[in-house]
């Protein structure tokens, strides 16, 4: 049996990135939610920010691990399936990938312990900034990575010498034309998907009864989030697409199932692309949106796919349908963000069961739309490996299929029990909650006052302010 090296080696780089990414991603926006819970613990002083913030960074230690673990076996890869494509980019993709681990990877390692181990061993300002500088590493590194990987859609600033890309302007390579705005959508997703977590999580304790001062807490600095970021997604979307259209437009023809080059076109909201017949099926469009949306012009012009041959058009049917459910995702959240600040106004954010439990199963859906992101970037950008200089063909090494399909297997068998033990072990956290977290802050922060009610509180329950159901405070007298 023949086996297509191309195809699997394509498949089997394509499910580890894939698992791997969602990791990394958490984790950019949940150290800079930990940061944010710390610097609101060392103005206001008050525990309930350092409870939380002790609760997300053990969620976080999880998911880093699991990134660091999925993440390893990519570069290998480069080597031992894509070696035609090391040698062609290795000048230009090596130093990038080399200044991601001296920068970001260094800073995030040196930073880490304390962030991880420092709770009450260090002093509060320099655990926050230990925070920080985490925070900092992971948008580092997704600085570097998508610096490299932007290159490969829209190369600049080197030359092809004997079939190999030598750098000649760094600045030029680093900032090449559609990093920026693939930098600031990564990086506003990564929130995104952090805050989707944050309120489902803090939905759900909620819904039972549990950590309520706590939970109340995340749900108002989700929504808070959500409510911002989420328009903002859209925004830096669309001129994402309009930086596409100028340097990739076969990848924008695909995105919108659009087969012919038109001059006030339509938007095709729904349909069923046929590569081989070239139309779309079931087609439901929206005349002359396209080009408002595409252009933002009533009567502009953009391509078709048939512009060029069949063999140089991507897959059209994944890139049509990874673009429709990220862009409902997109307004899903902003819908999400627009309903919980008007509850939160209204003051009904934490009395209205049908948000609650739509919030408390919204925790996945970031991590789907960047998934699907990424499917439409790498799916869009074929046949082109390095787009413009190298197909993917070309960039295949020479190696059986049948040895790329069995450790494609290998591969699928060693991340499902990571990727199940990462989540057992998120869960197990979750269900603990906040109030298991550890041991309450330390002493030397300047205290809010405390009202007599709250006082009365304490005496009367034994509970400290924002304690859930069952929670004691071991000691009354001292310290509180």
């Amino acid at each position: 049996m023949e086996f297509d090296p191309v195809l699997l080696a394509r498949i089997q780089f394509a499910f580890t990135v894939s698992f791997h990414i969602i990791f990394p991603a958490f984790t950019i926006g949940l150290s800079a939610y930990v940061t944010v819970l710390l610097l609101l613990w060392l103005r206001t002083g008050d525990e309930k920010f350092h409870r939380l913030a002790r609760f997300w960074t053990k969620i976080f230690a999880v998911s880093f691990a699991m990134g660091v673990v999925s993440g390893i076996v990519l570069s290998y890869q480069f080597g031992t399936n894509w070696s035609r494509f090391s040698e062609f980019s290795g000048n230009v993709i090596g130093p990038l990938i080399g200044y991601e681990v001296l920068t970001a990877f260094y800073l995030e390692a040196t930073f880490l312990g304390i962030m991880l181990f420092g709770w009450n061993r260090v002093p509060p300002w320099l655990l926050t900034l230990a925070s920080a500088l985490v925070a900092i590493g992971t948008a580092t590194s997704a600085f570097w990575i998508l610096s490299a990987n932007s290159w490969m859609q829209t190369p600049a600033g080197h030359e092809i010498r004997d079939g190999v890309a030598f750098p000649l302007d760094w600045l030029q390579i680093i900032f090449n034309p559609s990093f920026p705005l693939r930098l600031a959508h990564m990086l506003t997703a990564a929130y995104l998907t952090t805050a989707a977590v944050v309120l489902a999580v803090g939905a759900r304790y909620l819904l039972a009864g549990n950590y309520t001062e706590d939970a109340k807490t995340m749900l108002r600095m989700a929504v808070g989030m959500i409510f911002v970021t989420a328009p903002l997604q859209l925004f830096i979307g669309d001129m994402h697409g309009l930086n596409t259209l100028e340097h990739q437009p076969m990848k924008v023809a695909a995105m919108e199932g659009n087969w012919n080059t038109e001059t006030s076109g339509h938007f095709v909201l729904f349909g069923i692309p046929s590569q081989s017949e070239e139309k779309n099926h079931f087609e439901i469009a929206i005349p002359y949106a396209g080009s408002l949306v595409l252009t933002h012009s009533w009567d502009g012009k953009y391509p078709g796919l048939n512009e060029v041959p069949p063999e140089e058009r991507p897959p059209v049917a994944n890139v049509f349908f990874a673009f429709r459910i990220m862009v409902g995702i997109g307004l899903l959240l902003i819908a999400t963000g627009l309903a919980g600040a008007y509850l939160w106004w209204r003051g009904r954010l934490f009395q209205t069961p049908w948000f609650l439990t739509y919030a408390s199963y919204l925790w996945p859906v970031g991590f789907i739309a960047i998934l699907a992101g990424w499917f439409v970037t790498e799916q869009g950008r074929q046949p082109w490996l390095v787009y413009g200089l190298l197909k993917t063909a070309d960039g295949i090494s020479s190696v059986p299929g049948a040895s790329v399909l069995g450790t494609l297997i290998l591969f699928v068998f060693v991340y499902g029990i990571v990727f199940a033990t990462g989540v057992y072990y998120i869960n197990r956290l979750i269900v603990k909650g906040p109030q298991g977290a550890g041991a309450a802050a330390p002493a030397g922060l300047p205290n809010r006052p405390i009202s007599a009610a709250e006082e009365a509180a304490r005496e009367a329950t034994g509970k400290s302010p924002g304690d859930g159901p069952g929670k004691a405070v071991k000691n009354k007298t001292k310290g509180n």
